[in-house]
């Protein structure tokens, strides 16, 4: 019996296109080959389709040379129609088929890819793809969204503004009421971005203006949060069998301490001030009342897929920070090794999430 082909799908148009690129080679070395076919599919940053070359160290995650997927020339041909999951290349010879392919494995981070955009293509022309679907995918990639969807559904969540350039135009005094009415220090990020893409810490509100134009240079909206005295913890979240409950990780712990906040160089430069740890020290009633809100958090926005959910631990209380529908598989990402922590292989957690897909289809 043939194996089946999943099309990995990486780079994109979006600030973490670096990122999503260092993932693929997480995921083209350890996808199991006596398993799957693999087809890698790089996305330039003006958004071509091209086929990419399946070598892993090609995408090693270096701090001097971030990895990224450059037009070579080729362009993927999508099926033309649900009657059909063929998928074609061409390039300067010709036009030639790489077969049919059975699953699309979309680890595409930020804009135009994690947001439903990439689902809602993949939706069109009948592909099964692993993660959230449409809807759930651009709830998670809406901060301002996912976050009222959560108190909704009574949600711990970390108190928010949610401000974009034309409100401050047309009433500064009143929207830095409101902001300033969260406290210091708070936090102040683009609405849809991740990987801590244009966050800063604002603990004078002196310096408040060069932080909202940080992010508004990657979003129309920004969020302006209450920055929560807490430990950071994280964990895993999949969909469960058959129909049974979601299926939540052990709770990992990000201990900042040469730093102000997380930021990009610590997720994925090896920046000096970050530890991970993993399995994070809490006793069993605290990782059960996390897993708790993780699993109630995901059903919130879609339980679908597979998401990493963050948060604020104050020693009493946890609040929701972030819900992620496709967290980074890097080697030092956390939600994989929330996942080996409990239990799971690298190579199992992919297959995991490409079986889930394959049978949700």
């Amino acid at each position: 019996m043939d194996k089946p082909a999943v099309a990995v799908l990486f780079g994109g148009r979006s600030s973490e296109h670096s990122i999503s690129s260092a993932t693929a080679g997480g995921v083209l070395r350890a996808i199991d080959r006596d398993r799957f076919r693999v087809i890698p599919i790089g996305i330039t940053r003006d958004g071509a389709f091209v086929l990419e070359s399946d070598d892993p160290d090609r995408f090693r995650l270096d701090p001097e040379h971030l990895p990224e997927v450059v037009d070579n020339g080729t362009r993927i041909v999508w099926p033309d129609s649900t009657l059909s999951r063929e998928l074609r290349v061409k390039d300067a010879s010709g036009e030639r088929s790489l077969g049919d392919v059975d699953v699309v494995f979309p680890i595409l981070h930020g804009r135009f890819g994690e947001d439903g955009t990439i689902q809602g293509m993949l939706e069109l022309l009948g592909l099964p793809y692993v993660g959230a679907g449409v809807l759930m995918s651009a709830l998670g990639m809406d901060k301002h969204a996912t976050k009222s969807m959560l108190q909704a559904w009574g949600v711990p969540v970390v108190p928010w503004v949610a401000v974009n350039r034309s409100d401050l135009e047309r009433d500064r005094e009143l929207w830095e009421r409101r902001i300033h009415a969260l406290g210091l220090p708070a936090f102040v990020k683009p609405n849809r971005a991740g990987s801590s893409v244009g966050v800063s810490k604002v603990s004078d509100w002196a310096e408040l203006d060069a932080a909202l134009d940080s992010a508004f240079a990657e979003d129309s909206t920004v969020l302006i949060e209450h920055g929560v005295v807490g430990r950071e913890v994280e964990c895993g979240v999949l969909p469960g069998r058959s129909g049974g409950d979601p299926r939540v990780s052990v709770a990992g712990e990000i201990i900042v301490t040469g730093r102000e906040f997380y930021d990009f160089e610590a997720k994925y430069l090896d920046a000096p001030g970050v530890e991970l740890v993993c399995p994070a020290d809490l006793r069993d009633g605290e990782l059960a009342e996390m897993q708790r809100i993780a699993a109630r958090a995901f059903e919130a926005i879609g339980g679908e897929g597979l998401a990493r959910v963050d948060f604020f631990f104050t020693g009493t209380d946890f609040f929701v920070n972030e819900l992620n529908t496709m967290p980074g598989f890097t080697p030092i990402s956390m939600f994989p090794k929330c996942w080996i922590a409990s239990g799971m292989t690298y190579p199992e957690l992919l297959t995991e999430l490409i079986e889930t897909a394959l049978e949700r289809a």
